[in-house]
């Protein structure tokens, strides 16, 4: 294999003119430029990317940010895997390479900071949660005109670009299944209020039983941290309620699935003595006794979106802002197929 200062050599030009060649730096001739080129070509030369992507300022690197929970095997749930995969996919089809980092809660939020060491040429941020020092990070990203994403988080005040699902509507109509099957007295599993998709989950699990003249009890309203240890633990607090609840919605099938096994230690079975739904419709679903209902959430797509899009930003520049919700579908299955006396909805 040949070297640049041979390639210069044969074609009869200096080393820094083969470097502009395989830079595309003009001003070059283009009989110079082919010249070059059948040289290299002659002597096997093959310029290294790494070098030739340092000198054009590039990376070909798409950094994705996730954050890092200690004792959580993060990228082995369902949820982040699907995200994941997506942007993979894509980045794979345009010659990017994704670089995964994680994002420690203890060290402050400088997101800057990867472009100015040229670690990245674009950022997915996964996992962004509504605090003040997350929001100055994305502030300063955002004023710069880097090009950036967040997948599944959206803040109501600030113009981030965003790709995310529609969350209200997907609790929306869950809770508008069990009410129609005549199941009133409706429990909710929420996760932290620090995602805004909790916040669009709880919407529409207020606003749907407020539009069927259902009272809402904020005693059925119980917090996990979508872990399905938080579903396990959040059983106790639940099952001394399932004398009046008929019905519960958890907002993802890890604390639906830790709920189920927390209950069933106390005797109740989904299915039977009360109804379950989750969300996300992870590939687990269909593998439970009884198989859980759940609202499928375009995971993998919303990651391929996203990446989609940081990826135009670097090539054509930031247009316009990006705020996008994918739909979602209730998935209806046997854990939602009680016997109880339906009820008429006033």
């Amino acid at each position: 294999m040949g070297t640049r200062k041979d390639v210069a050599k044969q074609a009869g030009v200096s080393e820094a003119t083969v470097s502009r060649v395989f830079n595309n730096v003009p001003p070059i001739r283009e009989e110079t430029k082919q010249k070059v080129l059948e040289a290299a070509k002659q002597l096997n030369y093959h310029p290294n990317a790494l070098a030739q992507n340092f000198a054009k300022g590039k990376s070909q690197n798409i950094g994705v940010i996730v954050p890092y929970l200690p004792k959580v095997r993060l990228l082995s749930t369902y949820y982040f895997s699907e995200i994941l995969s997506g942007i993979g996919v894509k980045l794979g089809e345009m010659n990017y390479r994704l670089l995964l980092l994680f994002q420690s809660p203890h060290k402050p939020r400088d997101y800057v900071h990867l472009f100015q060491t040229q670690k990245v040429d674009g950022c997915i941020i996964l996992g962004s949660q509504d605090f003040l020092d997350e929001k100055a990070a994305l502030e300063r990203l955002h004023q710069l005109a880097l090009p950036y994403c967040l997948v599944n988080q959206t803040y109501t005040d600030y113009p981030f670009h965003s790709i995310d699902a529609m969350h209200y509507k997907g609790s929306y109509e869950a809770v508008s299944l069990l009410l129609q099957k005549g199941l009133t007295q409706i429990a909710f599993l929420n996760g932290p209020a620090n995602y805004s998709n909790s916040l669009d989950r709880l919407a529409g699990y207020r606003d749907a039983l407020q539009d069927n003249n259902i009272k809402l009890n904020e005693q059925w309203i119980f917090q996990g941290n979508y872990s399905r240890k938080s579903g396990y633990q959040a059983a106790a607090n639940i099952g001394s309620h399932l004398s009046e609840i008929e019905a519960i919605f958890a907002s993802n099938d890890r604390m639906a699935v830790g709920l189920m096994q927390g209950l069933r230690e106390q005797g109740y079975q989904a299915g039977q003595d009360y109804a379950l739904i989750g969300y996300d419709d992870s590939d687990i679903v269909s593998m439970l006794t009884p198989q859980l209902a759940s609202v499928n959430v375009p995971l993998f797509e919303m990651g391929q979106l996203a990446a989609e899009k940081v990826l135009s930003m670097i090539t054509e520049g930031i247009k316009e802002q990006v705020q996008i919700k994918l739909p979602v579908t209730v998935m209806e299955r046997e854990s939602i197929q009680v016997n109880f006396p339906k009820k008429e909805i006033k």
